[in-house]
C-alpha cells in the first residue's frame, strides 16, 4: 500500500477508535449511570411448606443530595411491596445525604429489614487513579488502619436506620420475622476495611430446626411476652448472612456458620464492563464471574448486588446499569 494511503488508513482507524471511546464515555457517564434497573430472581432456600418471601436487596447507593433520579428510583421501590429489605452498605457519598436517603426509603423502613455499612459510609470519597483497580489489591496505604479517623456521619446513619426497626448487623446477630417465617441474621462490619468479626454463636440454630422456635434472638431484642407467644408458633428459621464486601474469608465463615443465603454488595458488578466479557475487576478476591447476581459459594446461594451508584469521582457505568434486586425466596424442592 502506498505510504499516503497507509497514513490515511491509520488516520481513519485512529479517528474511529477515538469516536468509539468518546461515545462509550458519554454513554457511561451521562446515560447508563442513570438507567436504574430492577432485577428479579428466585431462590429455593425456605423450609418446606413456607409461603414465598419477597426480599428486596439494595446496595452501594453512593448518594449525593442532588441525585434526583436516583432518589426517585429509591422511592419507587416501595411499590414492590417486599416482605423484607436488606441494605448491604455504601449508602452515602456526602454528609448531607443522610436526610434525603432516609426520606426516599421511608416506606421501606416500615418493612422488616437489616443492614451493614460499607467503607463509604465511614469515609468520604476521594479521587483515585482508576488503574489501581487492576492491581491485586486496590487499597491505598492506611486504608484499613483501625485508627483512621471517620469523617462521615455513619453513627447518625446507623441510628436513623435502626430506629425504624431495621436490624444493625455490624458484627452481630439478630432476628426478625417476615410473615410466619423467622429470619436469623448474621452480619459483619466491612471486610474491605478489615473490620469484619464473626459474632459468637448463639445456639439458636439447632433449637429452630428442632422445634420451630427460632425467634429467640428477636424475642430478646423485643422483650415482649406477646412476641414470645407468636414466635413459638413460627416456622423454622432461615439464616441469612450479610456483608458489604464479599471477600472469600467472609463467605467461608458465613457458610461454616450455617447460612442458607448470603447477601453482599461492594463490587458494583465490575462497574465498567465489556460486552461479552463482563466484569474486569471485583475490588476484592471474589472471582470476576461472580461480580454480580445470583451464584453459589460452597453450595450456598450467594447474591451480590451490582449496586445503585458509584463514587462521585468515577460516576459512570458501562454494560452494567445500576440495579436493585427483588429476590423471591421459595421452599426448597422436596
Amino acid at each position: 500500500m502506498p505510504r499516503g494511503r497507509r497514513a490515511l488508513a491509520l488516520g481513519c482507524l485512529g479517528a474511529a477508535a477515538f469516536a468509539v471511546a468518546a461515545g462509550a464515555h458519554i454513554w457511561a457517564r451521562h446515560i447508563e449511570i442513570h438507567r436504574y434497573t430492577l432485577r428479579r430472581a428466585t431462590v429455593p432456600v425456605l423450609p418446606a411448606g413456607s409461603a414465598p418471601v419477597r426480599l428486596l436487596h439494595i446496595s452501594d447507593i453512593h448518594l449525593m443530595p442532588e441525585n434526583d433520579r436516583k432518589l426517585a428510583f429509591l422511592r419507587s421501590l416501595a411499590e414492590l411491596e417486599a416482605d423484607v429489605v436488606v441494605d448491604t452498605g455504601d449508602n452515602i457519598s456526602s454528609p448531607q445525604s443522610v436526610g434525603p436517603l432516609i426520606e426516599a426509603i421511608g416506606p421501606l423502613l416500615r418493612i422488616p429489614g437489616a443492614f451493614v455499612m460499607g467503607s463509604n459510609d465511614l469515609f468520604a470519597p476521594v479521587r483515585k487513579n482508576p488503574a489501581r483497580y487492576l492491581l491485586p489489591d486496590a487499597r491505598t496505604a492506611g486504608f484499613s488502619a483501625p485508627d483512621r479517623p471517620v469523617d462521615m456521619p455513619v453513627q447518625e446513619l446507623r441510628t436513623r436506620l435502626a430506629e425504624h426497626g431495621w436490624r444493625d448487623l455490624t458484627n452481630r446477630r439478630d432476628a426478625s420475622r417476615a410473615g410466619d417465617l423467622v429470619i436469623e441474621w448474621v452480619g459483619v462490619d466491612d471486610p474491605h476495611l478489615e473490620r469484619d468479626r464473626m459474632p459468637a454463636p448463639d445456639g439458636t440454630r439447632a433449637a429452630a430446626e428442632e422445634s420451630g422456635a427460632g425467634a429467640a434472638a428477636e424475642l430478646r431484642a423485643e422483650g415482649a411476652a406477646e412476641s414470645t407467644a407468636q414466635a413459638q408458633q413460627a416456622r423454622p428459621a432461615l439464616r441469612i448472612g450479610v456483608a458489604h464486601a464479599p471477600y472469600r474469608r467472609v463467605l467461608d465463615a458465613l457458610v461454616d456458620d450455617g447460612c442458607d443465603l448470603i447477601l453482599a454488595g461492594h463490587t458494583h458488578g465490575g462497574q465498567l464492563c465489556l460486552p461479552g466479557i463482563g466484569a474486569l475487576v471485583t475490588n476484592c478476591d471474589l472471582p470476576r464471574s461472580q461480580a454480580k447476581g445470583l451464584s453459589a459459594w460452597r453450595g450456598v446461594p450467594l447474591h451480590v448486588s451490582g449496586g445503585l451508584g458509584a463514587s462521585p469521582f468515577s460516576d459512570m457505568r458501562l454494560a452494567n446499569p445500576p440495579e436493585a434486586t427483588l429476590l423471591t425466596l421459595l421452599p426448597r424442592p422436596v
